[in-house]
Protein backbone atom coordinates (compact mmCIF):
# COMPACT_ATOMS: atom_id res chain seq x y z
CA UNK A 1 0.00 0.00 0.00
CA UNK A 2 1.29 3.28 -1.20
CA UNK A 3 1.50 5.81 1.78
CA UNK A 4 0.84 9.58 0.40
CA UNK A 5 1.94 12.09 2.55
CA UNK A 6 -0.08 15.53 0.83
CA UNK A 7 0.81 19.10 1.24
CA UNK A 8 -2.19 21.56 -0.18
CA UNK A 9 1.01 23.42 -2.39
CA UNK A 10 1.86 19.94 -4.03
CA UNK A 11 -1.42 18.38 -4.59
CA UNK A 12 -0.93 18.36 -8.52
CA UNK A 13 2.09 16.28 -8.46
CA UNK A 14 -0.44 13.66 -6.92
CA UNK A 15 -2.71 14.20 -9.63
CA UNK A 16 -4.18 11.48 -11.87
CA UNK A 17 -2.89 12.26 -15.36
CA UNK A 18 -5.08 9.53 -16.85
CA UNK A 19 -8.16 11.83 -16.67
CA UNK A 20 -7.89 14.01 -19.44
CA UNK A 21 -11.19 14.89 -20.82
CA UNK A 22 -12.12 17.35 -24.19
CA UNK A 23 -12.75 20.75 -23.89
CA UNK A 24 -16.03 21.60 -22.60
CA UNK A 25 -16.06 18.54 -20.28
CA UNK A 26 -12.96 20.56 -18.48
CA UNK A 27 -15.04 22.58 -16.69
CA UNK A 28 -16.15 21.40 -12.92
CA UNK A 29 -19.59 22.50 -13.41
CA UNK A 30 -20.53 20.62 -16.29
CA UNK A 31 -18.98 17.81 -14.93
CA UNK A 32 -21.01 17.85 -11.65
CA UNK A 33 -24.28 19.13 -13.53
CA UNK A 34 -24.06 16.43 -16.27
CA UNK A 35 -23.40 13.75 -13.73
CA UNK A 36 -26.68 13.92 -12.26
CA UNK A 37 -29.14 15.49 -15.05
CA UNK A 38 -31.85 13.72 -15.99
CA UNK A 39 -30.74 13.33 -19.63
CA UNK A 40 -28.15 10.80 -18.45
CA UNK A 41 -30.32 8.49 -16.76
CA UNK A 42 -31.96 6.29 -20.06
CA UNK A 43 -28.27 6.18 -21.04
CA UNK A 44 -27.06 4.83 -17.59
CA UNK A 45 -29.73 2.26 -17.25
CA UNK A 46 -29.40 0.86 -20.73
CA UNK A 47 -25.36 0.03 -20.26
CA UNK A 48 -26.37 -1.52 -17.08
CA UNK A 49 -29.45 -3.16 -18.46
CA UNK A 50 -27.84 -6.74 -16.82
CA UNK A 51 -27.28 -5.80 -13.42
CA UNK A 52 -30.90 -4.40 -13.35
CA UNK A 53 -32.74 -7.28 -14.31
CA UNK A 54 -30.92 -9.55 -11.87
CA UNK A 55 -31.56 -6.76 -9.33
CA UNK A 56 -34.02 -7.64 -6.17
CA UNK A 57 -34.92 -5.42 -3.33
CA UNK A 58 -33.94 -6.27 0.37
CA UNK A 59 -35.17 -4.77 3.73
CA UNK A 60 -31.80 -4.99 5.89
CA UNK A 61 -32.48 -5.70 9.42
CA UNK A 62 -29.51 -3.48 10.75
CA UNK A 63 -30.25 -4.07 14.72
CA UNK A 64 -31.94 -1.43 17.23
CA UNK A 65 -35.49 -1.84 15.12
CA UNK A 66 -33.74 0.14 12.16
CA UNK A 67 -34.65 -1.19 9.15
CA UNK A 68 -32.94 0.02 5.79
CA UNK A 69 -33.64 -0.98 1.87
CA UNK A 70 -31.11 -2.40 -0.80
CA UNK A 71 -31.19 -3.75 -3.76
CA UNK A 72 -28.72 -6.87 -4.45
CA UNK A 73 -27.44 -7.88 -8.07
CA UNK A 74 -26.14 -11.54 -7.75
CA UNK A 75 -24.92 -14.33 -9.14
CA UNK A 76 -23.15 -17.51 -8.62
CA UNK A 77 -23.12 -16.81 -4.64
CA UNK A 78 -20.12 -17.16 -2.71
CA UNK A 79 -18.04 -17.85 -5.83
CA UNK A 80 -17.92 -13.57 -6.94
CA UNK A 81 -16.90 -10.75 -4.81
CA UNK A 82 -19.64 -8.57 -3.75
CA UNK A 83 -19.40 -4.63 -3.99
CA UNK A 84 -21.72 -2.87 -1.19
CA UNK A 85 -22.12 0.74 -2.72
CA UNK A 86 -23.53 4.12 -0.78
CA UNK A 87 -24.79 7.05 -2.59
CA UNK A 88 -24.62 10.53 -1.75
CA UNK A 89 -27.11 13.13 -0.15
CA UNK A 90 -30.64 13.33 -1.42
CA UNK A 91 -29.14 10.99 -3.95
CA UNK A 92 -30.23 7.22 -3.92
CA UNK A 93 -29.31 3.05 -5.22
CA UNK A 94 -30.78 4.44 -8.35
CA UNK A 95 -29.23 7.48 -9.14
CA UNK A 96 -27.23 7.74 -12.30
CA UNK A 97 -23.68 8.08 -10.54
CA UNK A 98 -24.64 4.47 -8.71
CA UNK A 99 -26.37 2.47 -11.16
CA UNK A 100 -23.50 3.50 -13.18
CA UNK A 101 -20.86 2.13 -11.17
CA UNK A 102 -22.90 -0.70 -10.22
CA UNK A 103 -23.36 -1.73 -13.94
CA UNK A 104 -19.69 -1.55 -15.18
CA UNK A 105 -19.04 -3.23 -11.65
CA UNK A 106 -21.78 -6.36 -12.25
CA UNK A 107 -20.50 -6.45 -15.88
CA UNK A 108 -16.83 -6.62 -14.63
CA UNK A 109 -17.93 -10.06 -13.11
CA UNK A 110 -18.94 -8.47 -9.33
CA UNK A 111 -21.87 -8.90 -7.78
CA UNK A 112 -23.26 -6.07 -6.36
CA UNK A 113 -25.37 -3.85 -3.45
CA UNK A 114 -26.85 -0.75 -4.32
CA UNK A 115 -27.94 0.56 -0.25
CA UNK A 116 -30.19 3.24 0.26
CA UNK A 117 -29.51 5.50 3.35
CA UNK A 118 -32.19 6.15 5.74
CA UNK A 119 -35.05 8.50 4.23
CA UNK A 120 -33.92 7.90 0.52
CA UNK A 121 -34.70 6.43 -2.02
CA UNK A 122 -38.16 4.91 -1.64
CA UNK A 123 -37.72 3.86 1.66
CA UNK A 124 -38.87 6.70 4.16
CA UNK A 125 -42.00 4.91 5.41
CA UNK A 126 -39.00 1.91 7.09
CA UNK A 127 -38.14 4.18 10.30
CA UNK A 128 -40.15 6.88 11.76
CA UNK A 129 -37.15 9.07 13.13
CA UNK A 130 -35.44 11.32 10.15
CA UNK A 131 -32.18 10.15 8.45
CA UNK A 132 -29.04 12.55 9.23
CA UNK A 133 -25.88 12.10 8.76
CA UNK A 134 -24.27 10.73 11.96
CA UNK A 135 -26.03 7.43 11.95
CA UNK A 136 -23.20 5.67 11.41
CA UNK A 137 -24.27 2.95 13.53
CA UNK A 138 -27.31 2.03 11.31
CA UNK A 139 -25.01 1.73 8.27
CA UNK A 140 -22.52 -0.14 9.72
CA UNK A 141 -25.32 -2.78 10.85
CA UNK A 142 -26.67 -2.53 7.17
CA UNK A 143 -22.96 -3.58 6.17
CA UNK A 144 -22.72 -6.68 8.34
CA UNK A 145 -26.02 -7.66 7.61
CA UNK A 146 -25.21 -7.60 3.90
CA UNK A 147 -21.81 -9.75 4.22
CA UNK A 148 -23.49 -12.41 6.40
CA UNK A 149 -26.79 -12.45 4.11
CA UNK A 150 -25.21 -12.86 0.60
CA UNK A 151 -22.24 -15.28 0.57
CA UNK A 152 -18.72 -13.90 -1.48
CA UNK A 153 -15.59 -13.94 -1.29
CA UNK A 154 -14.42 -10.83 -1.35
CA UNK A 155 -15.92 -7.87 0.46
CA UNK A 156 -15.51 -4.25 -1.02
CA UNK A 157 -17.55 -1.09 -0.08
CA UNK A 158 -17.63 1.87 -2.26
CA UNK A 159 -19.63 5.48 -1.56
CA UNK A 160 -19.92 8.76 -3.34
CA UNK A 161 -19.89 12.04 -1.85
CA UNK A 162 -21.49 11.35 1.54
CA UNK A 163 -22.00 8.08 0.96
CA UNK A 164 -18.25 8.13 0.21
CA UNK A 165 -17.90 9.80 3.69
CA UNK A 166 -20.08 6.63 5.82
CA UNK A 167 -17.91 4.36 3.61
CA UNK A 168 -14.99 5.49 5.21
CA UNK A 169 -16.49 5.62 8.39
CA UNK A 170 -17.73 2.24 8.71
CA UNK A 171 -14.09 1.15 7.57
CA UNK A 172 -12.84 3.01 10.99
CA UNK A 173 -15.62 0.39 12.61
CA UNK A 174 -15.06 -2.48 10.65
CA UNK A 175 -12.42 -4.27 12.52
CA UNK A 176 -14.70 -3.85 15.98
CA UNK A 177 -17.53 -5.10 14.28
CA UNK A 178 -16.40 -8.07 13.07
CA UNK A 179 -16.59 -7.11 9.50
CA UNK A 180 -13.82 -7.93 6.63
CA UNK A 181 -13.83 -6.10 4.22
CA UNK A 182 -11.23 -5.97 2.12
CA UNK A 183 -10.86 -2.26 -0.05
CA UNK A 184 -12.85 0.91 -0.03
CA UNK A 185 -13.09 3.00 -2.02
CA UNK A 186 -14.82 7.07 -1.89
CA UNK A 187 -15.06 9.16 -4.74
CA UNK A 188 -15.40 12.92 -4.04
CA UNK A 189 -16.29 11.88 0.04
CA UNK A 190 -17.11 15.12 2.09
CA UNK A 191 -14.44 15.82 4.06
CA UNK A 192 -15.32 18.35 6.27
CA UNK A 193 -19.05 19.14 5.94
CA UNK A 194 -19.32 22.99 7.49
CA UNK A 195 -16.50 23.69 4.19
CA UNK A 196 -18.92 21.80 2.23
CA UNK A 197 -22.15 23.16 3.59
CA UNK A 198 -20.39 26.72 2.96
CA UNK A 199 -19.02 25.77 -0.50
CA UNK A 200 -22.65 25.26 -1.62
CA UNK A 201 -24.33 28.01 0.16
CA UNK A 202 -21.67 30.94 -1.33
CA UNK A 203 -20.74 28.97 -4.65
CA UNK A 204 -22.76 28.27 -8.28
CA UNK A 205 -26.84 28.61 -6.53
CA UNK A 206 -27.49 25.41 -8.26
CA UNK A 207 -26.05 23.33 -6.39
CA UNK A 208 -27.86 24.87 -3.39
CA UNK A 209 -31.28 25.05 -5.03
CA UNK A 210 -30.98 21.70 -6.31
CA UNK A 211 -30.56 20.11 -2.54
CA UNK A 212 -32.75 22.51 -0.92
CA UNK A 213 -35.31 21.37 -3.25
CA UNK A 214 -34.42 17.71 -2.98
CA UNK A 215 -34.47 17.66 1.01
CA UNK A 216 -37.66 19.52 0.85
CA UNK A 217 -39.48 17.23 -0.84
CA UNK A 218 -37.90 14.21 1.04
CA UNK A 219 -39.13 16.16 4.50
CA UNK A 220 -42.60 16.17 2.66
CA UNK A 221 -42.49 12.78 1.48
CA UNK A 222 -41.74 11.77 5.09
CA UNK A 223 -44.47 13.87 6.65
CA UNK A 224 -47.04 11.76 4.31
CA UNK A 225 -46.10 8.72 6.07
CA UNK A 226 -45.99 10.27 9.78
CA UNK A 227 -48.48 12.83 9.38
CA UNK A 228 -47.92 13.41 13.13
CA UNK A 229 -45.17 15.10 12.80
CA UNK A 230 -46.49 18.18 12.88
CA UNK A 231 -42.68 20.29 13.05
CA UNK A 232 -42.12 19.06 9.67
CA UNK A 233 -44.72 22.40 8.65
CA UNK A 234 -41.58 24.38 9.27
CA UNK A 235 -39.90 23.46 6.48
CA UNK A 236 -41.44 26.64 3.57
CA UNK A 237 -39.55 28.84 6.14
CA UNK A 238 -35.83 28.08 5.46
CA UNK A 239 -34.01 29.62 2.78
CA UNK A 240 -30.45 28.08 3.54
CA UNK A 241 -29.36 24.86 3.99
CA UNK A 242 -27.08 26.33 7.09
CA UNK A 243 -30.46 27.45 9.00
CA UNK A 244 -32.13 24.49 8.10
CA UNK A 245 -29.73 22.29 9.38
CA UNK A 246 -29.68 23.73 12.62
CA UNK A 247 -33.38 23.69 13.03
CA UNK A 248 -33.44 19.93 12.78
CA UNK A 249 -30.19 18.95 14.59
CA UNK A 250 -31.69 20.88 17.83
CA UNK A 251 -35.04 18.88 17.35
CA UNK A 252 -34.38 15.40 16.10
CA UNK A 253 -31.00 15.05 16.97
CA UNK A 254 -28.39 14.82 20.33
CA UNK A 255 -26.71 16.87 19.21
CA UNK A 256 -26.85 20.55 20.88
CA UNK A 257 -26.07 22.67 17.68
CA UNK A 258 -25.51 22.39 14.47
CA UNK A 259 -21.20 22.82 14.63
CA UNK A 260 -21.50 19.99 17.12
CA UNK A 261 -23.60 17.84 14.75
CA UNK A 262 -20.72 18.61 11.86
CA UNK A 263 -18.09 17.93 13.45
CA UNK A 264 -20.02 14.50 14.25
CA UNK A 265 -19.07 12.99 10.72
CA UNK A 266 -16.00 15.72 9.87
CA UNK A 267 -13.22 13.12 8.22
CA UNK A 268 -10.10 15.61 8.39
CA UNK A 269 -7.63 16.02 11.64
CA UNK A 270 -7.18 12.59 13.50
CA UNK A 271 -10.81 10.96 12.47
CA UNK A 272 -8.96 8.29 9.93
CA UNK A 273 -5.74 7.71 11.91
CA UNK A 274 -7.02 4.63 12.82
CA UNK A 275 -8.32 2.88 9.95
CA UNK A 276 -7.07 -0.79 9.01
CA UNK A 277 -8.50 -1.51 5.87
CA UNK A 278 -7.14 -0.37 2.57
CA UNK A 279 -9.13 2.88 1.74
CA UNK A 280 -8.38 5.00 -1.45
CA UNK A 281 -9.81 8.55 -1.79
CA UNK A 282 -10.69 9.76 -5.25
CA UNK A 283 -10.95 13.40 -5.37
CA UNK A 284 -11.18 16.34 -7.97
CA UNK A 285 -9.04 19.71 -7.41
CA UNK A 286 -11.78 21.37 -9.09
CA UNK A 287 -14.80 19.73 -6.92
CA UNK A 288 -17.39 22.76 -6.38
CA UNK A 289 -18.85 21.44 -3.56
CA UNK A 290 -15.42 19.46 -1.62
CA UNK A 291 -12.94 21.69 -1.07
CA UNK A 292 -9.29 20.24 -2.07
CA UNK A 293 -7.95 22.26 0.56
CA UNK A 294 -8.85 20.10 3.21
CA UNK A 295 -6.95 16.66 1.79
CA UNK A 296 -4.10 17.77 3.14
CA UNK A 297 -5.97 18.11 7.07
CA UNK A 298 -6.82 14.22 6.95
CA UNK A 299 -4.69 11.96 8.78
CA UNK A 300 -2.11 10.03 6.67
CA UNK A 301 -2.89 6.10 8.14
CA UNK A 302 -0.52 3.59 6.33
CA UNK A 303 -3.91 1.99 5.19
CA UNK A 304 -4.67 5.20 3.34
CA UNK A 305 -4.49 6.34 -0.54
CA UNK A 306 -5.19 9.62 -2.01
CA UNK A 307 -5.20 10.25 -5.67
CA UNK A 308 -6.48 13.09 -7.40
CA UNK A 309 -7.55 14.51 -10.59
CA UNK A 310 -7.08 18.32 -12.07
CA UNK A 311 -10.68 17.92 -13.56
CA UNK A 312 -13.93 16.07 -12.42
CA UNK A 313 -16.00 18.35 -10.73
CA UNK A 314 -18.40 16.50 -8.22
CA UNK A 315 -18.36 12.69 -8.69
CA UNK A 316 -18.47 13.63 -12.40
CA UNK A 317 -15.38 12.03 -14.36
CA UNK A 318 -17.36 12.12 -17.17
CA UNK A 319 -14.14 10.85 -19.81
CA UNK A 320 -16.37 12.36 -23.06
CA UNK A 321 -19.70 13.11 -24.49
CA UNK A 322 -20.79 9.10 -24.45
CA UNK A 323 -20.73 10.36 -20.10
CA UNK A 324 -18.54 7.65 -19.43
CA UNK A 325 -17.29 7.01 -16.08
CA UNK A 326 -13.74 7.32 -15.32
CA UNK A 327 -14.43 6.75 -11.89
CA UNK A 328 -16.19 3.76 -12.15
CA UNK A 329 -13.44 1.65 -14.08
CA UNK A 330 -10.77 3.46 -11.61
CA UNK A 331 -13.09 2.22 -9.11
CA UNK A 332 -13.09 -1.33 -10.47
CA UNK A 333 -9.25 -1.29 -10.83
CA UNK A 334 -8.78 -0.56 -7.31
CA UNK A 335 -11.17 -3.75 -6.51
CA UNK A 336 -9.68 -6.28 -8.79
CA UNK A 337 -6.19 -5.11 -8.57
CA UNK A 338 -5.54 -3.11 -5.30
CA UNK A 339 -4.33 -0.36 -6.99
Amino acid sequence: MIRIHLHFKSLDHYTMKNFNPPGLLRNRHVQSILNSLKLRKPIVKLRAKGMLNASKQHIIDCGDDVRLQGFYSGRNPGSRDLCILIHGWEGSADSSYLVSAAGFLWDSGFNVFRLNLRDHGESHHLNRELFHSCRIAEVVGAVKAIAETFPHKRLFLGGFSLGGNFALRVAIRAPDAGIRIDRVVAVCPVLNPNHTMEAMENGLFIYHWYFMRKWRCSLEIKRTYFPDMHILSNIPRFNKISEMTDYFVRRFTEYPDLYTYLNGYTLTGEALAHLQIPSTIIASLDDPVIPAKDLPKLAKPEYLTIETTRYGGHCGFLEDFRLLSWADRKMEKIFRTGF
